[in-house]
Formats: structure tokens, C-alpha cells, sequence
């Protein structure tokens, strides 16, 4: 698919990866792509935003693990959807995405057992990420997850959080400046010195994760506060 358009192929080969953990399903991927021109960044749009719609109407109408993977599968196509109108930030088309995505990401993880929406203080404002608590009791180790320019923390999920849950190491997610939720929240950007970045989620982390109940988890999505570890 799309042999003439490097970027088209490329995103829809990381669509596609993300189906080992739910995070897309193969036949979709392929059905969604292939209503697209090479080069339409307008129908590149379209076609994914309208494949994420179908897939949340259908949660919302299905049995609650079916409404898991669907709502799961739904956060990545938005992702997808809005991935190439960055060219021009103040199309609205982005931030309904992008949000569209995430109350997707956050109902599906209410079904999921030992993971919370987290803020970590960072300067005059906060960062959002999410804390995955292993299963069992004592001390576990602990990874630190975070993205690059054009991945959110919600993406993490399918590319190593839920499985080094599953693998028995806590696992803390987030989104730093310049990237999706400092962005769309608070207009955050980029940095060069990132020690000063990361030293505030690993503070965080001391002080907070082992308080975090690991049966803390969200109740609603986009509009509902993360809850705070040891709150």
C-alpha cells in the first residue's frame, strides 16, 4: 500500500504494530487505509476519523469487554486521524482528535486492572502520563516511559507499558513538554535540557508510587480528573 507516499506507509505499518496489544486490528488498519489517496492529507483524516466514530458508537452499545477493545482500538485511529494537520496548529480538527482519543484511551482503562491517570507537578504547571501498578505485593521494579515528538503517552500502552505490567515491573508513563498532553493542555514545548524534565517524574515517582492503590482506577474519561497517586 501506498508505494508512492513514504509518510502514508510508514504510519499505517505503526497502526498496524499496534494490534498485538489492542491497539488496532489488522483488518481495520487495512480497510481504513485503503479509502485513502497517497497524498490526501484531508482524506487521510477523514478516513480514520470516521473508522474511530464507528468504533465508539459500537462500545458504547456492546458487551464491556467488547467496549474495552473497541474504545482501545477507537484511541489509536483519532491518534491517526489527526497525525498529519499539524502543519496548520489551529485547525480544530486536532484537538478534537486528539481529545476524542484520549476519554477513548481512559473509559477503555477503567475495564483494566492497576492503572491510574497520574499529574506530575513540573514547574507552574503538570504533566500527565499513567501509572501501572504489577500485580502482588512488595517492592517491583519500575519503568519510566516517554515518547518522542509525535507519540502519546496513551500509545505507550500498546508499545511496552501493558506488558511490562503483565511481566511484573510498575511502569510510569507521561508526556513531557512539547508533546501531546503538555501541547493541548498547556501549551508546553519543547526543551533542550531534558534532565529537567525527567528529574521531576522521577521525584515524583520516589515519593508517590508505592502510596498508589492499585485498585485506583478511572471511572469516566476525558472530563473526569486523574486521580493522584496517594490522594
Amino acid at each position: 500500500m501506498f508505494q508512492d507516499d513514504q509518510q502514508f506507509w510508514f504510519e499505517t505499518l505503526r497502526n498496524l504494530g499496534l494490534a498485538v496489544y489492542g491497539g488496532s486490528d489488522v483488518g481495520e488498519v487495512v480497510a481504513t487505509a485503503s479509502q485513502v489517496t497517497s497524498g490526501d492529507y484531508d482524506g487521510w483524516h477523514d478516513a480514520w476519523l470516521s473508522t474511530a466514530k464507528r468504533l465508539e458508537a459500537d462500545a458504547h452499545a456492546s458487551h464491556p469487554v467488547s467496549a474495552r477493545d473497541g474504545l482501545l482500538r477507537a484511541s489509536t485511529y483519532y491518534r491517526a486521524a489527526e497525525f498529519f494537520l499539524h502543519g496548520d496548529p489551529r485547525d480544530p480538527r486536532i484537538d478534537h482528535a486528539y481529545q476524542r482519543g484520549v476519554a477513548c484511551f481512559r473509559d477503555a482503562i477503567a475495564h483494566l486492572p492497576g492503572i491510574t491517570p497520574v499529574e506530575i507537578p513540573y514547574e507552574d504547571a503538570k504533566l500527565h502520563g499513567y501509572f501501572y501498578r504489577a500485580a502482588g505485593e512488595g517492592p517491583k521494579p519500575t519503568l519510566v516511559m516517554h515518547n518522542g515528538f509525535n507519540c502519546a503517552a496513551e500509545e505507550l500502552h500498546f508499545f511496552g507499558a501493558v506488558s511490562g505490567q503483565e511481566r511484573g515491573y510498575h511502569v510510569l508513563t507521561f508526556d513531557g513538554p512539547g508533546q501531546p498532553a503538555a501541547i493541548h493542555r498547556d501549551g508546553l514545548v519543547f526543551r533542550p535540557d531534558c534532565e529537567n524534565v525527567v528529574g521531576p517524574v522521577l521525584d515524583f515517582l520516589a515519593q508517590h508510587a508505592r502510596t498508589c492503590p492499585a485498585s485506583s482506577r478511572p471511572r469516566s474519561a476525558w472530563s473526569r480528573p486523574p486521580t493522584r497517586l496517594g490522594r
